[in-house]
Protein backbone atom coordinates (compact mmCIF):
# COMPACT_ATOMS: atom_id res chain seq x y z
CA UNK A 1 0.00 0.00 0.00
CA UNK A 2 1.40 3.57 -0.51
CA UNK A 3 -0.23 6.43 0.92
CA UNK A 4 -0.62 10.26 -0.28
CA UNK A 5 -1.92 13.65 0.59
CA UNK A 6 -4.05 14.97 -1.89
CA UNK A 7 -6.64 17.88 -2.47
CA UNK A 8 -6.40 20.84 -0.35
CA UNK A 9 -3.90 20.15 1.53
CA UNK A 10 -1.18 19.83 -1.14
CA UNK A 11 -3.53 23.14 -3.07
CA UNK A 12 -2.70 25.23 0.31
CA UNK A 13 0.76 24.22 0.67
CA UNK A 14 1.94 25.81 -2.86
CA UNK A 15 0.25 28.85 -2.83
CA UNK A 16 1.61 29.29 0.71
CA UNK A 17 -1.46 29.11 2.68
CA UNK A 18 -2.10 27.60 6.04
CA UNK A 19 -2.84 23.70 5.94
CA UNK A 20 -6.10 23.42 7.73
CA UNK A 21 -7.24 19.81 7.17
CA UNK A 22 -5.59 16.82 5.43
CA UNK A 23 -7.10 14.29 3.70
CA UNK A 24 -5.34 10.90 2.48
CA UNK A 25 -5.39 8.61 -0.55
CA UNK A 26 -4.22 5.09 0.31
CA UNK A 27 -3.60 3.01 -2.89
CA UNK A 28 -3.25 -0.61 -3.22
CA UNK A 29 -5.31 -0.97 -0.40
CA UNK A 30 -8.11 -2.85 1.13
CA UNK A 31 -10.89 -2.45 3.89
CA UNK A 32 -9.22 -5.58 5.47
CA UNK A 33 -6.22 -4.23 5.10
CA UNK A 34 -6.78 -0.89 6.76
CA UNK A 35 -8.94 -2.53 9.48
CA UNK A 36 -6.04 -4.48 10.17
CA UNK A 37 -3.57 -1.69 10.97
CA UNK A 38 -6.29 -0.15 13.51
CA UNK A 39 -7.88 2.29 11.07
CA UNK A 40 -11.66 2.92 11.98
CA UNK A 41 -13.87 2.87 9.04
CA UNK A 42 -16.60 5.74 9.09
CA UNK A 43 -17.31 6.35 5.25
CA UNK A 44 -20.96 4.93 4.42
CA UNK A 45 -20.94 5.49 0.65
CA UNK A 46 -17.68 4.34 -0.01
CA UNK A 47 -14.10 3.26 2.15
CA UNK A 48 -13.12 5.90 4.87
CA UNK A 49 -11.27 5.45 7.57
CA UNK A 50 -9.90 7.38 10.78
CA UNK A 51 -6.48 7.33 11.12
CA UNK A 52 -5.91 5.47 14.72
CA UNK A 53 -3.53 8.36 16.53
CA UNK A 54 -4.31 11.45 13.96
CA UNK A 55 -7.93 10.84 13.22
CA UNK A 56 -7.14 11.83 10.11
CA UNK A 57 -9.33 10.65 7.31
CA UNK A 58 -7.92 7.65 4.78
CA UNK A 59 -9.91 6.90 1.59
CA UNK A 60 -8.87 3.79 -0.36
CA UNK A 61 -8.31 5.19 -4.17
CA UNK A 62 -11.20 5.17 -5.92
CA UNK A 63 -13.44 5.69 -9.23
CA UNK A 64 -16.90 6.62 -9.68
CA UNK A 65 -19.38 6.12 -12.14
CA UNK A 66 -22.85 8.44 -12.95
CA UNK A 67 -25.49 6.37 -12.15
CA UNK A 68 -28.38 8.99 -11.59
CA UNK A 69 -28.81 12.79 -11.40
CA UNK A 70 -27.47 15.05 -8.17
CA UNK A 71 -24.07 14.71 -6.32
CA UNK A 72 -25.69 11.51 -4.97
CA UNK A 73 -26.17 9.88 -8.39
CA UNK A 74 -22.79 7.54 -8.19
CA UNK A 75 -21.44 3.98 -8.13
CA UNK A 76 -17.98 4.13 -6.33
CA UNK A 77 -15.48 1.54 -7.17
CA UNK A 78 -12.78 0.87 -4.62
CA UNK A 79 -10.19 -1.70 -5.22
CA UNK A 80 -6.34 -2.07 -4.81
CA UNK A 81 -6.28 -1.57 -8.31
CA UNK A 82 -7.24 1.92 -8.62
CA UNK A 83 -4.63 4.08 -9.50
CA UNK A 84 -3.53 7.22 -7.94
CA UNK A 85 -4.26 8.84 -11.25
CA UNK A 86 -7.46 7.39 -11.61
CA UNK A 87 -8.44 8.64 -8.06
CA UNK A 88 -7.37 12.35 -9.10
CA UNK A 89 -9.06 11.98 -12.72
CA UNK A 90 -12.23 12.16 -10.80
CA UNK A 91 -11.98 15.35 -9.40
CA UNK A 92 -13.24 18.59 -9.69
CA UNK A 93 -10.51 21.26 -10.32
CA UNK A 94 -6.69 20.12 -11.48
CA UNK A 95 -5.34 22.51 -8.83
CA UNK A 96 -7.43 20.18 -6.31
CA UNK A 97 -6.42 17.04 -8.22
CA UNK A 98 -2.66 17.30 -7.26
CA UNK A 99 -0.99 14.60 -4.62
CA UNK A 100 1.82 13.95 -2.42
CA UNK A 101 3.47 11.30 -1.44
CA UNK A 102 5.15 10.24 2.04
CA UNK A 103 8.61 10.69 0.01
CA UNK A 104 7.69 14.50 -0.39
CA UNK A 105 7.12 13.17 -4.65
CA UNK A 106 4.54 16.34 -6.05
CA UNK A 107 1.80 14.53 -8.40
CA UNK A 108 0.61 16.23 -10.73
CA UNK A 109 -0.83 13.99 -13.97
CA UNK A 110 -3.57 17.17 -15.01
CA UNK A 111 -1.56 20.45 -14.49
CA UNK A 112 -2.63 21.39 -11.24
CA UNK A 113 0.51 23.58 -10.11
CA UNK A 114 0.73 25.00 -13.86
CA UNK A 115 -3.14 26.28 -13.07
CA UNK A 116 -2.32 27.60 -9.79
CA UNK A 117 0.79 29.55 -11.49
CA UNK A 118 -1.79 31.04 -14.02
CA UNK A 119 -4.57 31.52 -11.27
CA UNK A 120 -6.57 29.84 -13.24
CA UNK A 121 -9.66 27.24 -11.97
CA UNK A 122 -10.22 24.47 -14.97
CA UNK A 123 -11.80 21.37 -14.82
CA UNK A 124 -9.73 17.68 -14.94
CA UNK A 125 -12.19 16.26 -17.03
CA UNK A 126 -15.72 15.93 -18.87
CA UNK A 127 -16.77 13.97 -15.44
CA UNK A 128 -16.82 17.35 -13.80
CA UNK A 129 -20.32 17.61 -15.94
CA UNK A 130 -21.49 14.81 -13.69
CA UNK A 131 -21.90 16.49 -10.44
CA UNK A 132 -23.94 20.12 -10.51
CA UNK A 133 -22.36 20.84 -6.71
CA UNK A 134 -19.27 21.42 -8.58
CA UNK A 135 -20.68 24.49 -9.78
CA UNK A 136 -20.98 25.89 -6.71
CA UNK A 137 -17.94 25.00 -5.89
CA UNK A 138 -15.84 26.51 -8.71
CA UNK A 139 -17.85 30.04 -7.84
CA UNK A 140 -16.76 29.75 -3.92
CA UNK A 141 -13.06 29.13 -5.24
CA UNK A 142 -13.40 32.25 -7.18
CA UNK A 143 -14.25 34.27 -3.93
CA UNK A 144 -11.54 32.53 -2.09
CA UNK A 145 -8.45 32.64 -4.23
CA UNK A 146 -7.64 36.54 -5.15
CA UNK A 147 -7.31 36.96 -8.62
CA UNK A 148 -8.25 33.82 -10.21
CA UNK A 149 -10.24 32.83 -12.98
CA UNK A 150 -12.52 30.54 -14.30
CA UNK A 151 -11.11 28.70 -17.46
CA UNK A 152 -13.44 29.60 -20.46
CA UNK A 153 -13.74 25.92 -21.60
CA UNK A 154 -14.99 25.21 -17.57
CA UNK A 155 -17.23 28.28 -17.49
CA UNK A 156 -18.91 26.37 -20.95
CA UNK A 157 -19.15 23.77 -19.33
CA UNK A 158 -21.25 25.02 -16.30
CA UNK A 159 -23.42 26.27 -18.37
CA UNK A 160 -24.50 23.27 -20.57
CA UNK A 161 -24.53 21.38 -16.92
CA UNK A 162 -27.47 24.44 -16.27
CA UNK A 163 -28.99 24.64 -19.37
CA UNK A 164 -28.94 20.57 -19.45
CA UNK A 165 -30.78 20.47 -15.90
CA UNK A 166 -28.19 19.31 -14.15
CA UNK A 167 -27.95 22.42 -12.45
CA UNK A 168 -31.84 21.69 -10.81
CA UNK A 169 -30.98 18.97 -8.97
CA UNK A 170 -29.16 20.94 -6.22
CA UNK A 171 -30.53 20.23 -2.99
CA UNK A 172 -31.15 23.62 -0.62
CA UNK A 173 -28.62 21.98 1.78
CA UNK A 174 -25.59 21.86 -0.52
CA UNK A 175 -26.43 24.77 -1.95
CA UNK A 176 -26.64 26.78 1.49
CA UNK A 177 -23.36 25.15 2.22
CA UNK A 178 -21.74 26.55 -0.67
CA UNK A 179 -23.01 29.82 -0.97
CA UNK A 180 -22.25 30.38 3.22
CA UNK A 181 -19.13 29.29 2.81
CA UNK A 182 -18.45 31.66 -0.16
CA UNK A 183 -19.92 34.13 1.43
CA UNK A 184 -17.02 34.26 4.11
CA UNK A 185 -14.49 34.19 1.48
CA UNK A 186 -12.45 37.15 0.79
CA UNK A 187 -14.15 38.62 -2.55
CA UNK A 188 -18.00 36.92 -2.13
CA UNK A 189 -19.37 38.82 -5.05
CA UNK A 190 -16.73 36.81 -7.62
CA UNK A 191 -19.04 33.84 -6.36
CA UNK A 192 -22.32 35.67 -7.26
CA UNK A 193 -20.53 37.08 -10.48
CA UNK A 194 -19.41 33.27 -11.14
CA UNK A 195 -22.91 32.13 -10.34
CA UNK A 196 -24.56 34.41 -12.46
CA UNK A 197 -22.40 33.94 -15.55
CA UNK A 198 -22.65 30.36 -15.79
CA UNK A 199 -26.76 30.84 -15.24
CA UNK A 200 -26.77 29.10 -12.04
CA UNK A 201 -27.29 31.95 -9.99
CA UNK A 202 -31.19 32.75 -11.48
CA UNK A 203 -31.82 29.13 -10.27
CA UNK A 204 -30.41 28.97 -6.90
CA UNK A 205 -30.84 32.81 -6.02
CA UNK A 206 -33.20 34.43 -8.60
CA UNK A 207 -33.66 37.20 -5.99
CA UNK A 208 -30.18 37.98 -6.18
CA UNK A 209 -30.41 38.05 -10.56
CA UNK A 210 -33.59 40.36 -9.76
CA UNK A 211 -31.37 42.62 -7.89
CA UNK A 212 -28.37 43.14 -9.96
CA UNK A 213 -30.44 44.45 -12.17
CA UNK A 214 -31.79 47.66 -10.67
CA UNK A 215 -28.93 47.47 -7.81
CA UNK A 216 -25.05 48.34 -8.72
CA UNK A 217 -24.55 48.89 -5.02
CA UNK A 218 -23.94 45.26 -4.31
CA UNK A 219 -20.00 45.24 -4.66
CA UNK A 220 -19.81 47.55 -2.71
CA UNK A 221 -21.98 46.46 -0.30
CA UNK A 222 -19.98 42.69 -0.03
CA UNK A 223 -16.63 44.88 0.01
CA UNK A 224 -18.22 46.68 3.43
CA UNK A 225 -18.87 43.28 4.65
CA UNK A 226 -15.66 42.13 4.15
CA UNK A 227 -13.81 44.92 5.42
CA UNK A 228 -16.29 44.91 8.38
CA UNK A 229 -15.16 41.33 9.31
CA UNK A 230 -18.99 40.77 9.90
CA UNK A 231 -20.20 37.49 10.34
CA UNK A 232 -22.89 35.12 8.07
CA UNK A 233 -25.69 36.31 8.99
CA UNK A 234 -24.97 40.29 8.64
CA UNK A 235 -23.41 39.03 4.59
CA UNK A 236 -26.45 37.03 4.32
CA UNK A 237 -28.81 40.06 5.22
CA UNK A 238 -26.72 42.12 3.04
CA UNK A 239 -26.92 39.67 0.15
CA UNK A 240 -30.46 39.32 -0.14
CA UNK A 241 -31.96 41.46 2.85
CA UNK A 242 -32.87 44.20 0.62
CA UNK A 243 -36.40 43.30 0.35
CA UNK A 244 -38.27 41.60 2.72
CA UNK A 245 -39.88 39.38 0.40
CA UNK A 246 -36.97 38.60 -1.31
CA UNK A 247 -34.88 37.78 2.32
CA UNK A 248 -38.24 35.31 2.95
CA UNK A 249 -38.27 33.58 -0.39
CA UNK A 250 -34.53 33.07 -0.64
CA UNK A 251 -34.25 31.93 2.64
CA UNK A 252 -37.26 29.72 2.54
CA UNK A 253 -35.57 28.17 -0.36
CA UNK A 254 -32.24 27.62 0.52
CA UNK A 255 -33.45 26.69 4.70
CA UNK A 256 -30.84 28.57 6.00
CA UNK A 257 -30.52 28.57 9.46
CA UNK A 258 -32.84 30.91 11.70
CA UNK A 259 -30.77 33.64 12.46
CA UNK A 260 -29.89 34.24 9.31
CA UNK A 261 -33.25 34.43 7.59
CA UNK A 262 -34.08 36.71 10.41
CA UNK A 263 -31.24 38.96 10.00
CA UNK A 264 -32.07 39.23 6.45
CA UNK A 265 -35.62 39.85 6.92
CA UNK A 266 -35.13 42.85 9.99
CA UNK A 267 -32.44 44.60 7.31
CA UNK A 268 -35.10 44.56 4.75
CA UNK A 269 -37.35 46.02 6.51
CA UNK A 270 -35.56 48.12 9.14
CA UNK A 271 -32.23 48.90 7.87
CA UNK A 272 -33.40 52.17 6.24
CA UNK A 273 -35.27 53.40 9.21
CA UNK A 274 -32.32 53.90 11.46
CA UNK A 275 -31.54 56.69 9.50
CA UNK A 276 -35.06 58.09 9.54
CA UNK A 277 -36.66 57.65 11.94
CA UNK A 278 -36.57 60.68 14.13
CA UNK A 279 -39.59 60.57 16.23
CA UNK A 280 -39.22 58.67 20.15
CA UNK A 281 -42.43 56.83 18.32
CA UNK A 282 -41.10 55.96 14.96
CA UNK A 283 -37.60 54.28 17.11
CA UNK A 284 -40.34 52.67 19.88
CA UNK A 285 -41.60 50.66 16.57
CA UNK A 286 -38.78 49.78 15.22
CA UNK A 287 -37.72 48.04 18.83
CA UNK A 288 -40.98 46.29 19.21
CA UNK A 289 -40.57 44.59 15.48
CA UNK A 290 -37.06 43.89 16.39
CA UNK A 291 -38.29 42.25 19.76
CA UNK A 292 -35.68 44.10 21.06
CA UNK A 293 -36.69 44.23 24.66
CA UNK A 294 -36.31 40.66 24.76
CA UNK A 295 -33.36 40.40 22.47
CA UNK A 296 -31.53 43.89 22.75
CA UNK A 297 -29.24 42.03 20.82
CA UNK A 298 -31.03 41.72 17.86
CA UNK A 299 -30.47 46.17 17.42
CA UNK A 300 -27.03 45.07 17.80
CA UNK A 301 -26.53 43.21 14.68
CA UNK A 302 -28.70 45.52 12.96
CA UNK A 303 -26.61 48.56 13.35
CA UNK A 304 -23.46 46.55 12.44
CA UNK A 305 -24.79 45.44 9.37
CA UNK A 306 -27.05 47.88 8.04
CA UNK A 307 -24.31 51.02 7.66
CA UNK A 308 -23.39 48.67 4.49
CA UNK A 309 -26.59 49.28 2.68
CA UNK A 310 -27.58 52.51 4.58
CA UNK A 311 -25.88 55.12 5.64
CA UNK A 312 -26.22 55.64 9.37
CA UNK A 313 -24.45 58.16 11.14
CA UNK A 314 -22.27 57.75 14.29
CA UNK A 315 -24.53 59.62 16.01
CA UNK A 316 -27.79 57.98 15.02
CA UNK A 317 -25.96 54.95 16.46
CA UNK A 318 -25.43 56.41 19.50
CA UNK A 319 -29.02 57.28 19.69
CA UNK A 320 -30.54 54.15 18.99
CA UNK A 321 -28.05 52.87 21.69
CA UNK A 322 -29.70 55.18 24.34
CA UNK A 323 -33.24 54.96 22.72
CA UNK A 324 -33.25 50.96 24.08
CA UNK A 325 -31.33 51.79 27.12
CA UNK A 326 -34.18 54.01 28.20
CA UNK A 327 -36.79 51.90 26.82
CA UNK A 328 -35.29 48.99 28.98
CA UNK A 329 -35.42 51.37 32.02
CA UNK A 330 -39.25 50.97 32.45
CA UNK A 331 -40.26 48.34 34.94
CA UNK A 332 -42.74 46.40 32.86
CA UNK A 333 -44.14 44.32 36.04
CA UNK A 334 -44.36 47.57 38.09
CA UNK A 335 -46.45 48.97 35.42
CA UNK A 336 -48.60 45.70 35.08
CA UNK A 337 -49.48 45.83 38.86
CA UNK A 338 -51.10 49.26 38.17
CA UNK A 339 -53.58 48.37 35.74
CA UNK A 340 -56.83 47.20 37.03
CA UNK A 341 -57.84 46.14 33.68
CA UNK A 342 -55.34 43.27 32.34
CA UNK A 343 -56.03 43.99 28.63
CA UNK A 344 -54.63 47.48 29.08
CA UNK A 345 -51.30 46.24 30.47
CA UNK A 346 -49.42 46.44 26.58
CA UNK A 347 -50.59 49.81 25.97
CA UNK A 348 -50.07 51.22 29.57
CA UNK A 349 -45.71 49.27 29.22
CA UNK A 350 -46.35 51.45 25.33
CA UNK A 351 -46.90 54.27 27.08
CA UNK A 352 -44.28 53.91 29.77
CA UNK A 353 -41.19 53.49 27.24
CA UNK A 354 -42.22 56.02 25.54
CA UNK A 355 -41.83 58.48 28.37
CA UNK A 356 -38.84 57.15 29.07
CA UNK A 357 -37.23 57.71 25.23
CA UNK A 358 -39.00 61.45 25.29
CA UNK A 359 -36.88 61.85 28.63
CA UNK A 360 -33.94 60.55 27.04
CA UNK A 361 -34.28 62.68 24.07
CA UNK A 362 -34.88 65.91 25.94
CA UNK A 363 -31.98 65.31 28.61
CA UNK A 364 -29.75 64.92 24.98
CA UNK A 365 -31.53 68.28 23.90
CA UNK A 366 -30.52 69.96 27.47
CA UNK A 367 -26.61 68.82 26.91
Amino acid sequence: MKTYIVGGAVRDALLGLPVQDKDWVVVGGTVEAMLARGFTAVGKDFPVFLHPHTHEEYALARTERKSGHGYTGFVVHAAPDVTLEDDLLRRDLTINAMARGEDGTLVDPYGGQRDLAAKRLRHVSPAFAEDPVRILRVARFAARFDGFEVAEETLTLMREMVVSGEADHLVPERVWQEISRGLMAPAPMRMIEVLDACGALARCLPEVVARRRIDPLLPGVLRCAVARDLPLAHRWALLVGHDVAAAESASARLKVPLPCRDQAVMLARDGETLSTASSAVARLDLLSRCDAFRRPERLTTLLEAAPCAHPVPGAAVVRWQATLAAAQSVDGGAVARQCADKSAIPAAIRSARLVAIEAADAAVGRG
